[in-house]
């Protein structure tokens, strides 16, 4: 990993939670990066991943984004939404799929502190060991035009599973 990344928080779940929440995220980097491999407790095969972000509290509206994606490795879909109170983010396995099987998300948001809105790009792969996997390039926008200083993600269904872990990554522009 290039010297300019910084750890600024890691967790891992050792039991199962509905939500994960990087809060008093420091303001003295450029961009920030989440690493995400996530397993959840629902009743289905997958479930979406969803994000929130915002200034003390995080913002309930203004979400945007556009996902290309393949559920069969070899037909590509996309899919839009605009004005939402999250981003959906990508598909993660649940307790019906393949047994200890993880998604990998990796977001990236630049100029996180800067005051206007917030982009973002996601790049995931929910593993399934079967034809149903998706993978997943996303781009999206958050409307909020304040610094992010907590991002809170939740499952559509079910809770995150126990091992589940999230890290947070400050980048320096040096």
């Amino acid at each position: 990993m290039a010297n300019t990344y910084e750890l600024i928080e890691a967790q891992t779940l050792s039991t199962s939670a509905s939500s994960v929440t990087f809060s008093s995220i420091p303001q003295t980097y450029t961009d920030i990066r989440i690493f995400i491999s996530a397993r959840g407790t629902g009743p289905y095969t997958n479930t979406n991943l969803k994000m929130q972000v915002g200034n003390g509290t995080v913002s309930t509206s203004g979400y945007s984004e556009k996902m290309v994606y393949t559920s069969n490795g070899t037909t590509a879909a996309s899919y839009g939404q605009s004005a939402q109170a999250q981003s959906d983010l990508q598909y993660f396995p649940l307790a019906t799929s393949t047994a200890n099987t993880f998604s990998n998300n990796d977001i990236y948001i630049p100029n996180y502190t800067g005051s206007t809105a917030k982009s973002f790009s996601i790049d995931s792969a929910s593993e399934y060991n079967a034809p149903a996997a998706v993978l997943a390039m996303d781009a999206g926008l958050s409307s909020n035009t304040s610094a992010i200083n907590i991002i809170t993600f939740t499952p559509n269904a079910g809770n995150f599973a126990q091992y589940s872990t999230f890290y947070l990554y400050g980048i320096k522009n040096s």
